[in-house]
């Protein structure tokens, strides 16, 4: 009795063995379509604050300024508007007042905004350039399985993703605890300096505090995106098995080809005998190469190749030229040049005229065509 075994159930990841091979560029070119890219959300999260806080640095006083005039004006407005209805502020008043308040602050913190988004969408581009796609967007049923959910959760990826918040946090708490705490007889004289001389050196600390964190979150960030390069190209590796059968696809079973070219070549081989009886002469080696020549003045202005062949081949255009009356003429060199520099079908070539010429008029003779 034989055991017969399949030897793939043994071998590491499943059928196909371990992902050892890199990633083709079609995997690559679909997983990308897909939305699987190498990124990091750290880059992009650590230069948008960098920009964010510069920008308030650079402009911390204009703001503030702005802030004064805006929240002195609203609340000049108040006795007016109270004024105006007896003493009653109405809802519509209100609502009023606020909308006009919202549009004003977002006048003031919207480009400061818009500049650490432009960032981090730039950041974006950069890592993975410009394909954009909906396929992320799309929902999928898979990602509602409670069980796949409880394996995401556990997994070593979640585990990382941990270690890497607690990391972050413990990094960003530390930088923020060592500047405050160098800063803190400073902060106690707030209580002893004028108001608009207390915001601006608490936009100040701010600002510098901002740009300490975002200048440590981009260590972090930078240190993820590798780590997320070297995960994304692990997580694309390929068996080798994976490997031929994408080949197989893209280009083919190979042996599936081999058999298309030989019917090819048979189909070849077969319109070649057919034709073989209106040769006008076979030019031989004579063991080892075999060329049928025609000369057709109605067809071509040059003798053309109708077939030619080696070895046993040669031998099977002789015996096919012997049946059919056709005349074989013995040269060597000739032979050779005609079968190695003109296809089946081909013209003779100008620097060949003299001889072929040579030995149609030897045949016409031969046949009293001329």
């Amino acid at each position: 009795m034989i055991l017969e075994y399949n030897l793939q159930f043994f071998a590491k990841d499943g059928p196909g063995g371990e992902k050892t091979e890199a990633p083709t560029a079609k995997k690559l070119s679909d997983a990308r379509k897909e939305g699987q890219v190498a990124k990091s959300r750290e880059i992009a999260n650590a230069f948008g604050i960098l920009a964010l806080f510069v920008m308030m640095k650079v402009y911390i006083g204009q703001i503030g300024i702005g802030l004064l005039e805006y929240f002195s004006g609203v609340y000049n407005q108040i006795p007016d508007v109270v004024q105006m209805y007896d003493g009653m502020l109405p809802v519509a008043a209100i609502t009023t007042l606020v909308k006009s308040m919202a549009f004003q602050l977002a006048g003031i913190c919207i480009p400061i905004l818009l500049v650490g988004f432009v960032v981090a969408f730039v950041c974006d581009v950069v890592q993975v350039k410009w394909s954009p796609t909906s396929k992320p967007l799309q929902p999928k049923f898979s990602k509602l399985s409670p069980i796949k959910g409880f394996s995401r959760i556990f997994s070593t990826s979640s585990l990382i993703e941990l270690v890497k918040s607690v990391a972050k946090i413990g990094v960003i708490a530390y930088v923020v605890y060592s500047y405050l705490n160098d800063k803190a007889d400073d902060i106690f004289l707030l209580y002893d300096i004028g108001l608009s001389r207390a915001i601006a050196y608490i936009g100040e600390i701010v600002t510098d505090l901002g740009i300490r964190i975002a200048a440590v979150y981009m260590i972090i960030a930078f240190l993820d995106y590798f780590y997320q390069k070297w995960k994304f190209n692990e997580d694309m590796k390929m068996t080798k098995q994976e490997v031929k059968d994408e080949y197989k696809n893209q280009e083919g079973d190979p042996q599936v080809k081999g058999k298309q070219k030989q019917r090819m070549r048979e189909a070849s081989m077969r319109r070649m005998m057919q034709q073989l009886p209106e040769a006008d002469v076979v030019i031989t080696n004579p063991t080892h190469y075999a060329v049928a020549i025609k000369y057709d003045p109605d067809k071509f202005d040059a003798p053309y190749v109708l077939a030619k062949g080696e070895d046993f081949l040669a031998q099977r255009i002789k015996e096919i030229a012997k049946e059919n009356n056709i005349e074989i003429v013995e040269n060597k060199p000739l032979a050779r040049m005609l079968y190695a520099n003109v296809d089946i079908g081909g013209l003779v070539p100008p620097e060949l005229y003299q001889a072929v010429a040579e030995v149609l008029a030897f045949v016409y003779h031969l046949q009293g065509k001329v």
